[in-house]
C-alpha cells in the first residue's frame, strides 16, 4: 500500500491525467449507449409494459440462452431489416447483447429512427443470467 501512495504522490501528474482520460471516456460512452436499466427494471418493463426484448446476439449466439419471448435481429441486419420494427416505435423496446456493450449503437440508431422508448439491458445477456434469471433455450421465439 505504501507504495501505490508514493507512487501515486511522486506522480501526480500522471494520476490526475488519467483520471481525466477515464472519466471523459466513461461519459463519452455512457453518452453514446444511451440510457440502461438494470434487469429489474427490464423485468418490470416486460411485465408491466409489454416491452419488446430485442436480442441483437448473433442466432447461433441467440440459439444457446436468451430471454423468453425476445426477438432476434443481429446487430449486423438491423438497419436492413428496420422495417420489421416499425409497430413498435411507440412501445418500450429493450436491447439485448452479450455484455450490454454494444446494444448502445442499436439504441441509438432506433431512436435516429423514430422509436419512443429505447433502452439497452447493462450487462446484457451475461447481467441476466448471473441474476439468475429464467433462460430459454433452442429455436427462435
Amino acid at each position: 500500500m505504501q507504495n501505490f501512495i508514493g507512487f501515486v504522490q511522486e506522480n501526480w501528474v500522471l494520476v490526475v491525467l488519467w483520471i481525466s482520460a477515464a472519466g471523459t471516456l466513461y461519459y463519452t460512452e455512457t453518452k453514446k449507449a444511451g440510457k440502461s436499466v438494470n434487469t429489474t427494471e427490464a423485468t418490470r418493463m416486460i411485465n408491466r409494459e409489454n416491452a419488446l426484448i430485442l436480442d441483437i446476439r448473433e442466432t447461433q449466439e441467440f440459439t444457446k440462452g436468451h430471454i423468453a419471448g425476445a426477438y432476434n435481429l443481429p446487430a449486423s441486419v438491423v438497419e436492413k431489416k428496420l422495417s420489421e420494427l416499425n409497430r413498435y416505435k411507440t412501445c418500450p423496446v429493450v436491447v439485448v447483447c452479450k455484455m450490454g456493450t454494444s446494444a448502445g449503437s442499436v439504441v441509438k440508431k432506433l431512436k435516429n429512427q423514430g422509436f419512443e422508448q429505447v433502452v439497452r439491458l447493462a450487462g446484457g445477456m451475461a447481467e441476466w443470467t448471473s441474476a439468475s434469471l429464467p433462460v430459454k433455450k433452442g429455436k427462435l421465439s
